[in-house]
């Protein structure tokens, strides 16, 4: 098991074991824990009154990016932003008393403390006339937009296909990194 693995918070570790979600698992897939952010600011309100909260930087940056990609004619919104580390266990438990199996849920939903969504900088995105969290988000004019612009802004693509963390391509989830000292995607 790796060091980075072994420094598991107590509070973690005792919702990964509640799931049975192993520490070995954690570490054979290089996953990076994200601390729940202490700060955070509303980034944007959707459509359905949920409300999308961001650190004070990545809501800024994507306040900016929302702008910019109007400015081209590209529409871009929230699906999901902040999640705490319990909503991230309530995610995994409900997918596992549906009959998901651990393996198959650990394709798509981060253990909890190892999901972006936790740190306050992740952002999963949709556009206008589509649904949100399919893979079909990458033929769109917003993705196409994201990919050749959200750098400008701070975000990066964090799990494209064959990601080194074992997750399934997600077009749609985008990471703020404010500078190249912050931790961001690894594999970038």
């Amino acid at each position: 098991m790796s060091a980075k693995a072994a420094q598991c918070p107590a509070e973690v570790k005792a919702l990964l074991d509640s799931l049975q979600i192993s520490l070995a698992v954690i570490a054979a897939r290089s996953l990076v824990l994200h601390p729940e952010a202490g700060e955070l600011v509303l980034a944007e309100t959707g459509e359905n009154g949920r409300e999308h909260w961001l650190v004070p930087a990545a809501a800024e940056g994507w306040r900016a990016l929302r702008a910019a990609a109007l400015a081209d004619g590209v529409a871009v919104r929230i699906v999901s932003a902040f999640r705490s580390v319990e909503r991230q266990a309530e995610i995994v438990r409900a997918k596992l008393a549906s009959g998901v199996s651990l393996e198959d849920i650990l394709c798509v939903s981060a253990p909890p403390g190892y999901s972006e969504h936790h740190s306050g900088r992740a952002v999963d995105v949709t556009s206008e006339d589509l649904p949100p969290l399919e893979v079909g988000f990458e033929d769109s004019a917003a993705f196409r937009w994201l990919s050749g612009n959200a750098r400008r802004f701070g975000f990066f693509l964090s799990f494209p296909r064959q990601n080194p963390f074992g997750y399934a391509y997600e077009p749609w989830h985008w990471c703020f990194v404010p500078s190249p000292a912050e931790p961001g995607p690894a594999w970038r």
